[in-house]
């Protein structure tokens, strides 16, 4: 690694919004409005049909369909843990009979939605930089032996860093995005969750160079159309076998929604 190499920024410049299907906008707001802290974003898909639900720079995408559930954690970075507390009490008596839990763990909180999705929040600390409120990270569950070809994966596909490191619950691939943003991949040897159409939305500098290595290898799953395309499955770069599934939307800088003022 050369001198300032910590400074540098890999092709992907953020991950935008995580996109998990819910089937109740009611109980949806109340858990990531009212409880999260989340702000509805006022301007796009203001309907019942749809929410986009801001918190910083980042979105989640609530679309009314049967309920998706990543197999892993969502990280999220909130000003303070006691106010996120008190808003979760608030909200406990209108989410019963969901899955909704919550519980205090170290220096976070363990959040899980009505639908299952967990969310480990974090309140805004150095290790996330000057990030106050936003997505820092999401995290999957992968099969055993997975992890290194995953990392092979995104540097070659997409020039990004990957390291493997390690905390209190053991090793973990960590790509990085941008400043203070990355995927996290865990493997386990338990049976993961059948794969049910959640995405990502992620920016891109170098929007040609991807997609082409993708096209190559028959990845793309919908072609490019307002400055994106679409693809599903990872696989390792050595022999082409199959590791993980995860549609990523992928934008250009081009992309209208690039920069966007998010309201909070």
């Amino acid at each position: 690694m050369g001198a300032y190499s910590e400074e540098d920024v890999g092709n992907i410049i953020s991950l935008e919004h995580v996109n998990v299907q819910i089937p109740d906008q009611a109980l949806a707001t109340l858990f990531y409005v009212v409880g999260l802290g989340c702000t509805r974003d006022p301007y796009l898909n203001v309907g019942l049909n749809n929410m986009w639900a801001n918190i910083g720079e980042q979105q989640f995408h609530l679309p009314t369909r049967s309920p998706q559930v990543i197999d892993g954690y969502i990280g999220l970075v909130v000003p303070h843990l006691e106010g996120l507390a008190k808003r979760l009490d608030a909200v406990a008596d209108g989410l019963k009979g969901t899955q909704f839990a919550y519980q205090q763990e170290g220096d976070h909180m363990i959040v899980t939605c009505p639908w299952g999705n967990r969310y480990r929040c974090h309140a805004s600390n150095p290790e996330f930089g000057d990030m106050a409120s936003g997505m820092p990270y999401v995290e999957f569950a992968v099969p055993r032996d997975a992890m290194a070809a995953i990392l092979r994966f995104y540097q070659a596909a997409f020039g990004a860093s990957g390291t493997v490191e390690s905390d209190g619950s053991g090793e973990f691939g960590r790509v990085k995005i941008g400043r203070h943003q990355s995927l996290l991949f865990r493997e386990t040897d338990r049976p993961l969750r059948a794969y049910d159409g959640h995405h990502i939305a992620i920016y891109v500098a170098n929007f040609s160079g991807p997609y082409g290595f993708l096209q190559n290898r028959g990845g793309i799953t919908e072609d490019v159309r307002n400055h994106q395309f679409r693809f599903k499955n990872i696989v390792d770069p050595l022999d082409g076998s199959f590791k993980f599934s995860l549609e990523h939307e992928v934008r250009s800088l081009c992309h209208p929604m690039y920069n966007r003022f998010v309201v909070n």
